[in-house]
């Protein structure tokens, strides 16, 4: 069954979010800190101020309520998400799907392109049926009983696509957890896919690394990722630990985030703000403070461990779904040569991109909509 949802928040709980930012307690950081040890404080103090005297939420609200909105429960979860019926008579069905720390904030902005082409200059005959879900634990979406992974989540998509929505063949893109969740998707469920567009590289062929390219670019993984281990091992360990600081503190939650947002992302000179207003940041952030969704949406680092981790099954690789992969030169999680990605994926689209990071369709939505619309189009 579909219920319409709207997006609709208590000014209660909105005032006890700006309260506890308000009245947040200060503390130091290093001298010479920077950005080295975290986010800054200096940032953080600004960004707050910003936050409880110009940021308005409920223009996020009418963001997101513009587009009819809908849950479904599908596997035990009360599933979020938007429908956007394209223009024309056959538009191809498009799921985005959104990792962490994000949300379906980033694509809001590309869901009336992707669907309504001809409004922006395009053909209407490149029209998408787009849909946009919350991933389960995260937003507007329920939570599971005990953390899933990226695997589970795919088949509770799978039937949002094929059951609940009658899709009989559809297109997924996804960047962060959301390329797991199409390569997942392409793993279980190849015939109900007309191909996967990812823009990141998160899983792993139990072969290991064959060439001495191949080699050398694992090697060099494993000692950048080094310094991003801290966040992944507590939220794939420990996350309940974790969710006693952060539930109750929205600076820390937004400290968190704002940490990878800057760190994964194509900025300039160091300033966030080159890529990011904090009309952006906020927005994406409140999601998970006005949901109180930060706790079990960290959960999808569980849910994988136990899933397996980074490691596809040997069985059925080279997958046969036609595959575009979209190469973002920020990207902070480095591609490996296109001798390894084939041996999991069918590659059908490889694009080296001028510029972006780990957040593709907020950093260069044009980039990404353009490649979709091509990656579609080739499979016609």
């Amino acid at each position: 069954m579909i219920k319409p949802f709207k997006v609709k928040i208590s000014e209660e709980k909105l005032n006890n979010i700006y309260s506890k930012v308000k009245n947040y307690q200060w503390h130091e950081m290093p001298n010479d800190g920077g950005w080295d040890y975290g986010t800054n404080l200096d940032y953080m103090k600004d960004f707050c101020k910003y936050w409880i005297t110009e940021f308005n939420w409920k223009t996020v609200e009418e963001k997101i309520n513009k587009f009819k909105n809908f849950k479904s429960t599908i596997d035990g979860v009360d599933l979020h998400f938007i429908h956007e019926k394209g223009s024309g008579n056959n538009p191809t069905p498009l799921l985005l799907s959104h990792g962490w720390p994000g949300s379906i904030f980033e694509f809001l902005h590309i869901i009336d392109q992707l669907a309504h082409p001809e409004k922006y200059g395009g053909k209407e005959e490149d029209a998408f049926d787009v849909v946009v879900p919350s991933l389960p634990g995260f937003g507007f979406s329920g939570r599971p009983e005990r953390p899933i992974g990226p695997r589970k989540m795919a088949s509770i998509f799978n039937s949002l696509m094929c059951k609940v929505l009658g899709y009989e063949k559809y297109l997924c893109q996804g960047g962060d957890f959301g390329g797991t969740i199409a390569t997942w998707l392409a793993y279980d469920f190849p015939k109900n896919l007309l191909g996967i567009h990812i823009n990141i590289l998160i899983t792993r062929h139990p072969d290991g690394p064959q060439s001495q390219e191949e080699k050398e670019w694992q090697d060099r993984f494993k000692i950048e990722q080094r310094i991003e281990d801290g966040y992944r091992t507590q939220q794939a360990t420990k996350p309940q630990t974790l969710s006693y600081a952060m539930m109750d503190s929205p600076v820390g939650v937004a400290a968190w985030i704002i940490e990878k947002l800057r760190g994964w992302s194509d900025i300039k000179n160091g300033n966030i703000e080159s890529v990011y207003s904090k009309e952006t940041l906020l927005s994406n952030i409140m999601i998970y403070l006005v949901t109180k969704t930060f706790n079990t949406a960290t959960w999808i680092y569980y849910g994988r461990r136990e899933e397996g981790g980074r490691f596809l099954p040997k069985e059925h690789l080279p997958l046969k779904v036609p595959t575009a992969a979209a190469l973002f030169p920020k990207e902070y999680l480095e591609w490996a040569p296109r001798s390894y990605v084939e041996r999991i994926y069918n590659i059908k689209r490889w694009t080296e991109m001028p510029k972006g990071g780990h957040f593709a369709a907020l950093e260069q939505p044009d980039l990404l909509i353009e490649d979709v619309r091509e990656f579609a189009k080739s499979l016609k």
